[in-house]
């Protein structure tokens, strides 16, 4: 079994401890954050909480690997920064796959990676390090995830697609197959991407406006 710290103390943190309990033969044994984020009494989920700054010395990079359980803060920045710190101090990052996706595309998946059920990774798909995959997502043969990128639910990435470093796609996207999105773009919920995305590029699909008739006056309901 394979010992487990996990970056974090917030409801990232407190899915990466169920996941990695669960469904793997990890086991998370302590919890770290930056020292000013420290709770009071050193203790989730029933595990102590240690600062990063004295990480290393309490459970040595030799014996445990890290996972950064952080979410797409700052167009994934804070969690790119904490996984480099984690890698500084020698740590190995583990990742959490589930045992309810489809994974087809014979394990090429970084590290830091932490992919939820009811995903499909087709054939030839390669995924980088560090690169969150919410439940539900179909990612097309021959694409490219690169490293640090955050994808939500129900996402439909279709075949030969590439994803540039650090981005954001919200829930329900769509992307044509051969479109190539550039790094650190934000593909908002329902987006439906036809045709290259410009790197820092922000996307926002239309939001659905309110009707202008009462729900009890629906006749059809």
């Amino acid at each position: 079994m394979k010992k487990v710290i996990v970056f974090g103390a917030s409801d990232a943190a407190q899915l990466a401890h169920y996941y990695f309990t669960n469904d793997t033969d990890h086991q998370v044994v302590a919890f770290t954050v930056d020292a000013e984020f420290m709770p009071e009494d050193r203790i989730f989920c029933g595990l102590p909480v240690v600062p990063f700054e004295t990480v290393s010395e309490e459970f040595p990079p030799g014996s445990h690997l890290m996972f950064v359980a952080l979410g797409y803060s700052r167009l994934n920045q804070m969690r790119k920064e904490k996984y480099f710190d984690a890698k500084q101090l020698g740590y190995s990052c583990a990742s959490y796959i589930s045992s309810k996706a489809a994974i087809l595309n014979d394990g090429d998946i970084g590290e830091n990676c932490f992919i939820l059920e009811n995903n499909t990774i087709q054939p030839f798909v390669s995924i980088g390090n560090n690169v969150t995959l919410w439940s539900g997502n179909h990612i097309g043969h021959h694409s490219r995830i690169d490293d640090h990128c955050f994808l939500a639910s129900h996402i439909v990435v279709s075949g030969r697609v590439t994803i540039g470093e650090a981005c954001f796609i919200g829930v329900n996207s769509t992307l044509r197959d051969h479109v190539t999105v550039g790094a650190n773009c934000i593909l908002g919920a329902g987006v439906l991407l036809l045709s290259d995305a410009a790197p820092s590029g922000v996307y926002v699909g239309t939001e659905t406006e309110r009707s202008r008739v009462p729900s009890h006056r629906m006749r059809s309901i």
